[in-house]
């Protein structure tokens, strides 16, 4: 098998701190740290081994949510959405087909935008104005990305299990939003 380079060397990163093989299908495999803490120190690293020596927003965004789907349990959507003039636009994404766009200040994403701040829902449906892209979604954390002192996007995770984001899952997402932040060219 041959890993490009890039993923060779996040492998190798990865291969220090996780379990893994291959599987019967020959695709790479291994289970993530349980523990909350040890998880989001592990990612960060390998955020900035996937950003390092590349700077396009969209190529380093999916690899980021393609790391958080592999990495995150009991998900079920993964991605970003992105300041675009005066709306926020899909970017890249696991999951389920997405809403497109959506205006400052709607569903929780919008709500993020707005307020400048991390929004953590442990149910959705008691968050007036929810937009439901996934009917099984019960739960969801969007954390603003922030280039200087300006959004650019946001990223965006859902969960079909209600409260599953806690304050561990906020300052660990936060600072991949700090690292995505500084690391690529919006």
């Amino acid at each position: 098998m041959t890993l490009c380079s890039r993923w060779r060397k996040w492998y190798t990163v990865a291969g220090s701190a996780i379990q893994g093989g291959m599987d019967l299908d020959h695709r790479l495999t291994w289970e993530y740290p349980k523990d909350k803490g040890a998880l989001y120190t592990l990612l960060s690293v390998q955020t900035k081994g996937l950003l390092e020596g590349e700077r396009d927003v969209i190529a380093n965004l999916a690899n980021v949510s393609a790391l958080l789907a592999l990495a995150l349990e009991t998900i079920n959507w993964v991605g970003f959405y992105l300041l675009r003039g005066s709306e926020l636009v899909l970017g890249p994404f696991q999951g389920k087909p997405a809403c497109v766009r959506i205006l400052p200040g709607k569903g929780v994403c919008g709500t993020a935008v707005v307020r400048g701040q991390t929004q953590v829902v442990p149910d959705v449906h008691s968050f007036a104005g929810h937009i439901a892209c996934d009917d099984a979604s019960r739960s969801e954390i969007v954390v603003p990305i922030f280039c200087g002192e300006k959004i650019v996007g946001v990223l965006d995770i859902d969960s079909p299990v209600p409260d599953r984001f806690d304050e561990q899952d906020r300052q660990g997402l936060e600072k991949l939003a700090e690292l995505l932040g500084e690391g690529c060219d919006w």
